[in-house]
C-alpha cells in the first residue's frame, strides 16, 4: 500500500495542534480518505437543532419559573430537548411555535444551553393560573396549566440576632411543605447551613445548634421553594415543570 502525505489544518485535528501552523499527517491514503469523509459527514449532521426530522413524541418539554422576593420580574424559560431530559435543544419551525397565555414566545440560544423561550413578566401580577402552548411542525398542540403561588415570610427579623434557635413563619405554603434553607456568613472557615427542611403549618426552626456553625457579623438568609413535577400533557418522553422562589433576608448575627 502506498504512503501518501497530506497536510490538515489543526483545527480539524486538535489532538495534533501545536501551533497555528499546518499539521503532517502521515498515514495509508484509503484510510485518511474515509476518516475524513467521516469527520466531514459527522460535522455537517451534528446540528439537530432544527424540528423537521425530529420525531415529536421523543420530545421532553422543561419548563420552568424562577422568582426572587423584591425583584420587579420572574423569567419563564421554555426548553424542548429532542430525545429525552438529556437531549439536544432545538428550535421550532413554523407552524411549530410555543406560547404562554396567548402570547408567541421568540428563540433564543447560548451556547450552554441552546435554543430556548424566554420571557420576563411581573411578578405581582403573575400570582396565579397561566397556560403554556406548544404546538408542533404538525400542527398539534400540547397544553400545560401551571399555577404560580409564592409564598410570603410573616417573621419580622430584627438588624441584630442572637444566636439563639431562630423560629420563621410563612404563608402561602402547603400544610407540608419543603424549604430549603441557606445560611451563609462572610468567613471562609464553615460551609454555614443548607439543607432542605419540612415545613409543617408554615413554620420552619433553625436550632441554636446550628448556629455554631455560622461566625457573628453579617449573615443572609436565603428560604428556597424549589418545586418540581411531571407536566401533565406531555408526549411519550414526558416532561417537567419546575417553580423556584427565593426570599433572602440580611441580619447581623451577635452573642
Amino acid at each position: 500500500m502506498s504512503i501518501n502525505i497530506f497536510y490538515l489544518r489543526c483545527r480539524l485535528f486538535p489532538m495534533l495542534k501545536k501551533s497555528n501552523k499546518l499539521c503532517l499527517l502521515k498515514t495509508g491514503s484509503a484510510f485518511l480518505s474515509n476518516f475524513i469523509l467521516l469527520i466531514l459527514i459527522s460535522c455537517n449532521s451534528s446540528d439537530s437543532s432544527k424540528e423537521k426530522s425530529i420525531i415529536t413524541d421523543d420530545i421532553y418539554f422543561d419548563y420552568s419559573i424562577t422568582a426572587e422576593e423584591g425583584d420587579d420580574n420572574l423569567t419563564i424559560k421554555l426548553q424542548y430537548l429532542d430525545g429525552g431530559e438529556k437531549g439536544q435543544a432545538f428550535t421550532l419551525e413554523e407552524p411549530g411555535k410555543t406560547e404562554l397565555d396567548g402570547e408567541i414566545l421568540l428563540a433564543d440560544s447560548s451556547k450552554l444551553s441552546g435554543t430556548y423561550y424566554e420571557i420576563q413578566k411581573p411578578i405581582e401580577t403573575f400570582s396565579g393560573k397561566h397556560h403554556i402552548v406548544f404546538t408542533n411542525s404538525n400542527g398539534k398542540q400540547y397544553e400545560e396549566t401551571i399555577d404560580f403561588k409564592p409564598f410570603v415570610l410573616l417573621t419580622q427579623i430584627n438588624a441584630f440576632v442572637k444566636r439563639d434557635s431562630l423560629v420563621f413563619d410563612f404563608k402561602g405554603l402547603e400544610t407540608v411543605d419543603y424549604v430549603r434553607v441557606v445560611v451563609t456568613d462572610t468567613s471562609f472557615n464553615n460551609e454555614g447551613i443548607n439543607r432542605l427542611d419540612t415545613v409543617r403549618n408554615g413554620r420552619l426552626i433553625v436550632s441554636g445548634n446550628e448556629l455554631e456553625n455560622i461566625s457573628n457579623g453579617p449573615v443572609q438568609l436565603a428560604f428556597i421553594r424549589e418545586f418540581e413535577r411531571p407536566v401533565r400533557n406531555g408526549t411519550e418522553a414526558g416532561g417537567k415543570v419546575s417553580i423556584t422562589y427565593i426570599i433572602k433576608r440580611n441580619l447581623i448575627l451577635i452573642e
